[in-house]
């Protein structure tokens, strides 16, 4: 259980931070990066779930979906903060698990399915839940990229469950992009405006 009594310590005023572990790192650390950028994609999702909820439909269908990845998220964010440490309380840490990845893949097949397959890129933009849905998406692709980037500095230490949910979390906040824009996908029209005036 969290319990939060103290919102200011000044421990990290020196520039360190504390890990999940109770050990202390920079905080310029790749792994502080990976987890706070984790961070700042779910804030970017939290972004996305009010503009979802103001749209109306299909966006606001997807709120209870988009409000349970926040929690994913937050999973993601804790397995990256806490190294693995073969000891006894390794199992007692929250690690994400490839069930979470799987319930991914299962929303990106039932919400693309009625989707008109792509023939070009798509911009993003369109409705302001789309935008929001591809802000976040991007975000979550750097946190995919620093989490890989820990991953490979310190390969025992972290959980490689946790890249391959980003990753399908990106392709999922593509998909909802496109379902939040139902008059059509803003496409990419390669080299628009090379022609001189």
């Amino acid at each position: 259980m969290v319990k939060l009594n103290k919102i200011y310590t000044r421990t990290g005023d020196d520039g360190t931070t504390g890990l999940g572990d109770g050990s202390r790192v920079a905080k310029a650390d790749p792994r502080v990066d990976a987890y706070g950028t984790t961070d700042e994609a779910n804030a970017a999702l939290g972004l996305a779930v009010i503009a979802c909820r103001d749209a109306g439909e299909p966006a606001a269908g997807l709120v209870s979906v988009l409000e349970s990845l926040q929690h994913d998220l937050f999973d993601c964010g804790a397995d990256l903060c806490t190294p693995i440490k073969q000891d006894g309380k390794e199992a007692q840490r929250l690690r994400v698990i490839p069930s979470q990845t799987e319930r991914l893949e299962a929303l990106i097949d039932r919400f693309n399915e009625d989707l008109e397959p792509l023939t070009s890129f798509v911009l993003p933009g369109g409705t302001p839940a789309a935008a929001a849905l591809h802000l976040a998406r991007t975000i979550v692709r750097r946190a995919e990229r620093l989490a890989a980037a820990t991953l490979e500095a310190e390969p025992d230490e972290t959980n490689p469950n946790v890249i391959r949910y980003l990753n399908r979390l990106s392709d999922l906040l593509f998909v909802l992009g496109r379902v939040t824009n139902p008059t059509g996908d803003v496409l990419w029209k390669p080299g628009a405006n090379r022609e001189a005036n």
